[in-house]
């Protein structure tokens, strides 16, 4: 595999993609970036539904099946977040080392609370 493919295109990934995410939607309850709880019965494309978000984006360098890389979000907080790293936090005399990165800062921008799907 070439140093310039991403991981999510190389042989394999998807069961194991798939494998993690059936236990994101097993153990998690909130979406991880904006800390409500998602409703799992809701069905795609309804923007409240359940979906499993890389918290660092592929194109950014996430893993694509890492449990640790991926979490638990709702469609409509996922496609806001898209593949942008919102926020980078250094602690005082911090390395990279101990960067935490971090996407529960996305405003909501639309009241889905009282949404209707078509």
């Amino acid at each position: 595999m070439a140093s310039s493919t991403r991981l999510d295109r190389a042989p394999g990934h998807r069961p194991a993609f798939e494998a993690a995410r059936r236990k994101i939607l097993a153990t998690q309850d909130i979406c991880g970036i904006c800390g409500k709880p998602v409703d799992k019965t809701l069905k795609s494309p309804h923007p409240m539904s359940a979906t499993v978000d890389h918290i660092i984006p592929l194109d950014k360098g996430g893993h694509p099946s890492d449990l640790a890389n991926l979490q638990l979000a709702h469609r409509c907080c996922n496609r806001e977040k898209s593949n942008k790293l919102v926020r980078e936090v250094y602690a005082q005399n911090s390395t990279d080392e101990n960067k935490i990165v971090s996407n529960r800062v996305l405003e909501q921008h639309n009241d889905w609370k009282n949404y209707k799907a078509k």
